[in-house]
């Protein structure tokens, strides 16, 4: 026999709990978990399908494979078949189950992710969906997912419902409808077929070893977890629902409806009341508040308060906890292609509600012993305080502590260093604050945060979150100008403003744009700010300072609704389908500045590798970190500078913390 180089698999498994609300290590971890189907293939040759239902073993050969580092194993989405086979390894074959760590580490229960390669990654990284079937469809492969999968899967995979006419079973077997069993057999082995087919045609681009290594380092955090106090979780489930009931009650009788939930009826009876509202989302109820009559303003807050979700957050957690404590695969490795970034999962860290209160641990302590009255006493907003409370739920583990450490305007330091915008540099270089220093530059006057001309200091910082890819009249509206004190005529000037003070960035944005066009039109390779762009077999390659590529689909010189050039490229729009999405300059250049951020974030998170991260959000990372280990030493090796990102100016800052919180 050749020697076994790679494997290609795909399994088809059982559990009662649901995988996607509790998340594939919560799913493996139940009694009830099984391995159905096997379907494999060594080195590229015919697909096998192993029947483990039918008695079927897989063969010993492969079981050797699975814990040998020296052979390749690929999957399309392969954190699942690592956690399932590795769960299953330990029930079946404990003796050739090998984990990766030392004991104190709780990535101990799960396969090295070294030897492991997924095809979603790769798929993702070629700017490609991340479903097999889309992926296959786009690129037109020859076999094809094949579309019974989402039927046979409710039928083999998950629970029934007991009924009379299947004599009162909750799960079905092979016996019950042999047809169908054959099909998913078939339906296993084609996943295979397709995942091959997929590497196969993507081969001419492979990606590079550094970015398997990136994937490796995200696999073990999200091997790692992190912790979380299942007291404060289970608690403030109840609160919400106890403080909800009460509200509704209050609400009741006030406006004497049926349901005070219900929108429709809510929207009638303030109408009836002398008030009309086209919608009750939380915006519009907010500024209703501020000029509504005083019998109307109670109604309002309840339903404020009543439309808060808290409450979803922490039943994530409760599903996604593991045995020991800890919630697992919480990030999407390259979840974002257009800038390989993270995308959350389960849980989503990356959307938390952030947490103002001044006695954040008396709140909390109230909660985690669940004293309701003393909360109902002290907090006139209960559903407030409890979502101000979610961070709190994630602790390290006993006798450790969290550092949280982040960069400081990671974004505006990186879109500075490219554009060579010297001002924005001296700021940076000094320990400037950006905001001040941007305002002072378009008003060209003092600012100093809480001094001179302060009140100017938000309008620079509006304009620096709203306006650094291209922004407009319209992206200051999104984030809030108007609802921030900015009078609708400001709005115009400022941006002028902003621009006039950063011509650099300004011809930044216009050269990618001139050089991706370009770049298309004559299929030629140009550059421009350190930054490569490559057009070859219908892509659009740009090649980022740190080697890392961002691929764009099928890229075109079309017409924008103004009647001039624009570019456009497939991939997922704001539909979430496959679709032709158009681009121009600054919209590019937000995909550099955001890749870049990125992969600082990444080599940040390689130099704290021997650390335990346990989480990362945004530009921060979260270390369970021993009492010795200090915020300082985690803080400077955080601020080391790639050596491909030479010239740039970073820095960050951190705090401890016995649960996690914002500072």
């Amino acid at each position: 026999m050749a020697q076994m180089k790679y494997i290609s698999c795909d399994l088809e498994t059982y559990s009662d709990v649901d995988l996607q609300k509790c998340g594939v290590y919560r799913y493996a971890q139940s009694p009830n978990f099984e391995i159905l189907l096997f379907g494999y293939s060594v080195n590229g040759g015919e697909v096998q399908v192993v029947d483990l239902v039918c008695g079927e073993k897989i063969p010993q050969e492969i079981i050797n494979a699975l814990t040998d580092d020296t052979v390749a194993k690929w999957a399309f989405n392969s954190a699942f078949e690592r956690v399932c086979l590795s769960v299953w390894l330990q029930r079946n074959y404990p003796q050739y189950f090998s984990s990766y760590s030392i004991d104190e580490d709780s990535v101990r229960d799960y396969l090295d992710s070294v030897a492991w390669r997924c095809s979603m990654v790769w798929s993702a990284y070629m700017g490609l969906p991340l479903s097999l079937a889309g992926a296959g469809t786009v690129l037109g492969l020859e076999e094809q997912k094949l579309k019974e999968g989402k039927d046979l899967i409710r039928y083999f995979c998950v629970p029934c419902k007991p009924t009379k006419v299947n004599g009162g079973r909750t799960r079905n077997l092979p016996e019950h409808d042999m047809e169908k069993w054959n099909l998913f057999k078939f339906y296993n082995q084609r996943d295979v077929e397709v995942e091959m087919s997929i590497q196969d045609r993507l081969k001419k681009y492979p990606v590079p070893d550094f970015v398997w290594g990136e994937y490796h380092l995200d696999q073990e955090i999200n091997d790692r977890g992190i912790a979380l106090d299942i007291d404060v979780v289970k608690n403030a489930i109840a609160f919400d629902a106890k403080s909800k009931a009460e509200l509704a009650e209050k609400m009741q009788e006030l406006t004497d409806l049926d349901n005070p939930n219900s929108v429709v009826q809510m929207k009638q009876w303030l109408a009836d009341n002398g008030l009309e509202m086209d919608s009750l989302g939380k915006k519009e109820v907010a500024q209703a508040v501020k000029t509504a009559p005083k019998e109307l303003t109670e109604v309002l807050l309840l339903r404020q308060q009543l439309s808060k979700s808290s409450v979803k957050k922490y039943q994530a957690m409760q599903n996604a906890v593991c045995e020991d404590g800890r919630a697992r695969g919480m990030f999407q490795f390259y979840g974002a292609n257009r800038s390989g970034r993270w995308a959350g999962r389960m849980i989503q860290l990356q959307n938390l509600p952030q947490n103002h209160m001044p006695d954040l641990e008396q709140a909390r302590g109230l909660v985690e012993s669940g004293n309701y009255d003393a909360i109902e006493l002290l907090y006139d907003d209960i559903p407030d305080t409890l979502s101000q409370l979610i961070r709190t739920a994630f602790v390290p583990k006993d006798g450790n502590k969290f550092i949280v450490a982040d960069f400081s305007a990671i974004e505006a330091r990186v879109l500075s260093w490219l554009a060579g915008e010297e001002w924005r540099t001296e700021v940076f270089t000094s320990g400037g604050d950006i905001y001040c220093a941007s305002a002072s530059q378009m008003f060209k006057v003092p600012v100093e945060k809480h001094g001179v001309n302060g009140h100017l200091r938000q309008k620079g910082k509006i304009a620096e979150l709203a306006l650094g890819y291209g922004g407009s009249v319209g992206a200051l509206k999104a984030m809030g100008a108007l609802e921030m004190g900015l009078a609708e005529e400001e709005l115009k000037p400022l941006v002028n403003a902003w621009r006039a003070s950063n011509p650099n960035i300004v011809k930044f944005w216009w050269d990618v744009d001139s050089v991706v066009k370009k770049c298309i039109k004559e299929n030629k390779s140009q550059k421009t700010n350190n930054i490569e762009f490559h057009c070859m077999s219908g892509m659009l390659f740009i090649v980022l300072p740190s080697g890392r590529q961002l691929a764009y689909v099928k890229p075109r010189i079309g017409e924008n609704i103004f009647g001039g050039e624009s570019v456009t490229y497939e991939g997922v729009g704001g539909t979430k389908k496959w679709e032709r999405i158009e681009s121009y300059g600054p919209k590019f250049v937000e995909n550099i500045v955001q890749a870049i951020s990125r992969d600082i974030l990444m080599y940040a998170m390689k130099t704290l590798r021997t650390y335990n991260i346990v989480a990362h959000v945004h530009d921060e990372v979260i270390i369970e970190a021993e009492p010795r280990i200090s915020v300082t030493e985690v803080c400077k090796q955080m601020s080391q500078v790639p050596p491909w990102a030479k010239g740039l100016l970073l820095d960050a800052d951190g705090y401890e913390c016995d649960f996690y919180q914002k500072d």
